[in-house]
């Protein structure tokens, strides 16, 4: 790799960079909220949380003393919620030991939760003009089209031999520059699964993947492990206008966030009812709803749900029952409790929206 892709790179971008709200000034905190909400998730999903996130929590004090049930909520529907809570384990960490700024040296930002090199990278460079490099799955395909490189691209040693090898050839006077216009030739034009739009692509006579034909096996990444499915019974309580849901536990997958309550395996009507008792309710009828599922990054669960009209008991609104239990109106669900997307299926059956999809109601 040499320098000579530095200068129609940067010209490309300069012509053709989207317009985005993270791009207006050089907030490191403003860039990091981007960054984190960014991985996984597609740039058109995360405007609108980036919007609601930053007028909620704009910066590093707010984020840091947010009660977690409201951060949660405010990441709702984006997924990953281990991103968002390891922000704000990062934050206290700057208001205690950076006087609430964020750092600008790379090294200090790997050093913080949640945060590593891709991450340290993008802020140093955007934010304080550091010459670094930051290198996502966006930047491996790009580079390795470029020089039609066969390497996985999941392995780590490969990520830092890209990293060294961009190090050297990154522009001191445009580091941050440099860096998101490789993320946008990426997300914009030299697209996965095979279909990049190479005639807009400012390294077209140079990319030996496209010269070779051979856009469509490369990137190469080493195939995974299969994801292991778990049959599941998810049950939609209801109590007039209310419906029971429960807080998962501190630690593990969805950790902290509330779900309807929901059953190993595939229950037959005789078993909902055993547990609609065995919960402290008397079912008046079970309808089975359609099965659903959801994809995790390691595992899949497969759904079946079952609405449950249970005798009215008069409890008053958000009494907190035994195990984490809570019997709650939609309203209160829609604007207090946050829900995992794994539930999308089943909430418009309890008048609930998720995520985005509350404010375009």
């Amino acid at each position: 790799m040499t320098d000579n892709i530095v200068k129609p790179l940067l010209a490309w971008y300069d012509q053709n960079k989207r317009i985005l709200p993270w791009r207006e000034d050089r907030n490191p905190y403003r860039i990091w909220v981007s960054e984190i909400m960014l991985q996984q998730t597609r740039v058109e999903a995360v405007r609108p949380y980036y919007d609601r996130f930053l007028a909620e929590l704009p910066d590093v004090k707010s984020l840091a003393s947010a009660q977690e049930e409201h951060l949660l909520k405010l990441w709702e529907g984006l997924g990953y919620y281990n991103r968002v809570k390891n922000m704000q384990k990062a934050a206290k960490v700057i208001m205690e030991t950076y006087g609430g700024q964020m750092p600008g040296e790379y090294d200090l930002l790997l050093q913080l939760p949640g945060i590593g090199a891709y991450t340290a990278g993008a802020i140093a460079s955007i934010a304080y003009d550091k010459k670094v490099v930051a290198v996502d799955g966006n930047v491996l395909r790009i580079i390795t089209r470029l020089t039609a490189d066969p390497s996985d691209i999941l392995s780590e040693k490969f990520k830092k031999q890209i990293q060294q090898e961009l190090l050297q050839v990154v522009p001191k006077d445009r580091p941050g520059d440099f860096n998101q216009a490789l993320m946008e030739l990426g997300a914009t034009v030299c697209l996965p699964n095979g279909a990049p739009k190479c005639q807009a692509c400012p390294w077209h006579d140079m990319c030996m993947a496209r010269q070779q034909g051979r856009l469509d096996e490369i990137p190469y990444k080493k195939k995974s492990k299969a994801r292991s499915v778990e049959k599941k019974t998810v049950l939609l309580l209801r109590d007039g206008e209310r419906t029971l849901i429960h807080r998962r536990p501190d630690k593990g997958l969805l950790a902290g966030l509330f779900e309807f309550p929901n059953y190993e395996g595939w229950l037959s009507e005789e078993q909902i009812l055993e547990k609609v008792q065995a919960l402290g309710y008397t079912a008046l009828y079970a309808k089975e709803l359609e099965p659903a599922v959801h994809i995790f990054s390691h595992k899949e669960w497969h759904m079946k749900g079952w609405l449950v009209k249970v005798e009215e008991t008069g409890f008053s609104d958000a009494r907190e029952e035994a195990d984490g239990y809570h019997l709650v109106t939609s309203g209160t669900i829609q604007s207090q409790y946050p829900i995992p997307s794994a539930f999308r299926a089943y909430t418009p059956y309890v008048d609930v929206a998720l995520g985005n999809d509350r404010f375009l109601m």
